[in-house]
Parts: structure tokens; sequence; C-alpha cells
């Protein structure tokens, strides 16, 4: 029997043959990847055809995937010297200022995702669409398309620096005047750049170096305990 995720997966890839790079149904949901340059007409379809009806975007956000599907933890198992404390050193929370991780940038790194609702047909439908350049991420916008799409795109720029071409007013939503850089991309140090306190002496807000150090904390590991042992049991000679 079809579920209404895979009636709508069917009736995509009808009607967007050659306009879709994937279209799959994976946990209960649809999602499609669109090539930047067909973005806009593959969205204006989706809003204006019956057959989709998607007349809301409820959400859009950036993603960065420097990092994806690395994993500096070995998680699978422990050693008699303790829990690994990172077998590959690629994460932002062992950076400093002016540090950059020891990867290469890839071609598809940063992306806009939006969710979209179709209130007629009860579908929820997922659209990704890659930036062509890793170094400097432009997508188009879907403003002129859903409104929505408006302060959703601005915090994308603040946070991941993709740039929307065509948005109207692409400045930053919620980080600081003057602040410097993106803070949700891979390479941002968690950190930050900057502190800032308030000086008494001066009567003001003042920025300052930042005077912590970066530190990566190490995950628990549940080890049998003897308090928590039914009467009569035993444990190995490693506890």
């Amino acid at each position: 029997m079809s579920t209404s995720c895979d009636i709508l997966a069917k009736a995509l890839r009808e009607r967007f043959t050659e306009m879709l790079l994937t279209c799959e149904v994976r946990r209960g949901e649809v999602t499609v990847e669109v090539a930047p340059q067909r973005l806009r007409e593959v969205c204006l379809t989706l809003r204006d055809d019956a057959e989709f009806g998607f007349e809301q975007l409820i959400d859009l956000c950036g993603v960065d995937y420097l990092l994806y599907g690395k994993d500096e933890w070995a998680t699978e198992e422990s050693t008699s010297t303790g829990f690994s404390r990172g077998v590959d050193e690629a994460s932002s929370g062992r950076l400093k200022f002016g540090d950059s991780l020891p990867v290469d940038t890839p071609q598809r790194r940063f992306a806009a995702v939006s969710h979209l609702l179709s209130l007629q047909h009860n579908w929820r439908l997922r659209v990704r669409c890659f930036a062509e350049s890793g170094d400097v991420p432009v997508i188009p916008s879907l403003t002129e398309i859903w409104n929505s799409a408006e302060w959703y795109e601005r915090e994308a720029f603040d946070l991941y620096g993709i740039l929307f071409e065509g948005h109207t007013d692409l400045r930053r939503l919620l980080t600081d005047y003057g602040f410097v850089g993106h803070p949700f991309r891979k390479d941002f140090p968690l950190v930050g750049h900057v502190e800032m306190r308030y000086d008494p002496d001066r009567q003001r807000v003042v920025y300052e170096p930042v005077s912590i150090e970066p530190r990566v904390l190490v995950p628990r590991v549940i080890r049998d305990d003897n308090r928590f042992l039914e009467p009569g049991a035993e444990t190995s000679d490693d506890d």
C-alpha cells in the first residue's frame, strides 16, 4: 500500500523528470535536490500547480557540510588507557582565532534547505539546493515566490554566509554590528573571536580578545558498578 510520501515522490518524479537531481523518501519524509539554475522554476511550479499546491514555506535554513561524515571520536570501544580523546582533530571546538580546520573545502559545502507545506494535499516537502562554490556560496532567493523566505534567508546569510541572489534586503539578523565571520560555519571557533563585557570606567561595552582556552569534552563511558549488581552476580576483571 502506497503512503502519501510515495504518492508525492512519484508525482514529483513524473512532473520534474529532468529537473530534479535526486528525489528520495526517507524516514517518512520526501526530499528533493535541485540545481541553483532550476530552483526558482521548480519552486514556482510547486506553488502554483494544483497537483502540488505548496502554498506555504514554513522554514528555510542553511547547512554546512564541511565535516559531514567525519567524526573525531572513536565511539565504538574504550581501551585500558581510557576513552579516545579524539583520533582526528577536526572540530571547531579545538580552534582558536586564526586557526583553520585540517580538511579540504568541498565544492558542495553549503546548501539551503526549504520546508514546504501543502494544506490542500496535507503534504510536506524538503527542497535542498547546494551552492556551486564552497568559497562564495550563492543560491537564488525565494522571496519572490514565498514572502516568508525573507527573514529565513537573512538568518542563513548571517549564520552561514550564504548569499541569496535577488534578496532585496540581505542584512545580518542575529549577530551584533560589526560581527566578524559566520558563527554556524563548521570552521568558526566555538569560543568565538572576541568577548564583550561592560567597563564601568568607560561606562560602555568593550570588546576584548578571547581569554578562555578551547577544549573538547570527553564523552562519558558507562561501566559496570558493583553497587548496582544483583546478589550473586560477578563483574569482570577489568571493572
